[in-house]
């Protein structure tokens, strides 16, 4: 039988609903989904993460050329509201703990890609440096959900400004039944570089999703010591393009 036929009004209610097309928005009133109870345990999770490198808040209106033609030929000048433009490369990486007790983190820096089908059971498919419409993606295999103990997806700015709130980032699952999932970047944290937006979790073999968003203002090891994974973190670089 269909999820959907499943979902009651009563259940409905728990999420804020998203647009027309199906997905619903993790939020700080209503924060976790089951995968399980919707029958989306089980093949392939996609995370994706969009973002837009560059974001704008110029006022660029200048006096109308119908009722003044010849400001066509003059250079127009640009007001900007605040920071006009907004640099920044956004990484999306997974810390894992499975049940066997390995940890350890899929991420872009250091080429720590992961693997879907053995350990860790996770897969990043590649790193976006320009926020670019497809984004990042990372792959769960929900078919070995009973060796996975728990997973943070997080976010972190590997290079650019520190402005999570102008580069409009969106954090979305996919499950394989049922309507996707979202939960958007969009808070003010001034100066913070990295963010946790989501635990999956294996409690007693249901797989709950829960919105984070915490910010931080450091990177993967102040993180760690938030959610005590207990790993050891050293510098890192990425490869130039």
């Amino acid at each position: 039988m269909a999820f959907w036929s499943n979902w009651g009004r009563s259940a409905w209610r728990e999420f804020d609903s998203g647009d027309a097309s199906g997905a619903v928005e993790l939020t700080k009133r209503h924060q976790t989904i089951s995968l399980t109870k919707q029958g989306a345990a089980s093949g392939n999770l996609r995370i994706n993460l969009s973002w837009q490198m560059r974001t704008s808040d110029f006022n660029s209106k200048g006096p109308s050329l119908l009722r003044h033609p010849l400001q066509m030929f003059k250079p127009q000048v640009v007001q900007a509201q605040g920071p006009a433009m907004v640099n920044v490369d956004l990484d999306l990486a997974v810390m894992y703990e499975l049940k066997s007790g390995a940890k350890g983190v899929v991420q872009p820096l250091g080429d720590f890609f992961g693997n879907l089908n053995e350990a860790p059971y996770v897969k990043l498919s590649g790193d976006d440096r320009f926020g670019s419409g497809m984004g990042e993606t990372i792959y769960i295999n929900l078919d070995h959900k009973d060796d996975i103990k728990r997973l943070l997806v997080f976010v972190y700015i590997y290079d650019g400004t520190p402005a999570f709130d102008r580069t409009h980032g969106m954090v979305t699952l996919y499950p394989s039944n049922g309507p996707r999932v979202e939960i958007a970047l969009d808070e003010r944290a001034p100066q913070a570089r990295s963010c946790a937006v989501v635990m999956l979790e294996n409690v007693k073999g249901e797989m709950i999703v829960r919105r984070e968003v915490k910010y931080v203002y450091g990177f993967q090891a102040e993180l760690d010591r938030l959610y005590g994974w207990g790993l050891q973190w050293g510098r890192g670089y990425k490869s130039k393009v």
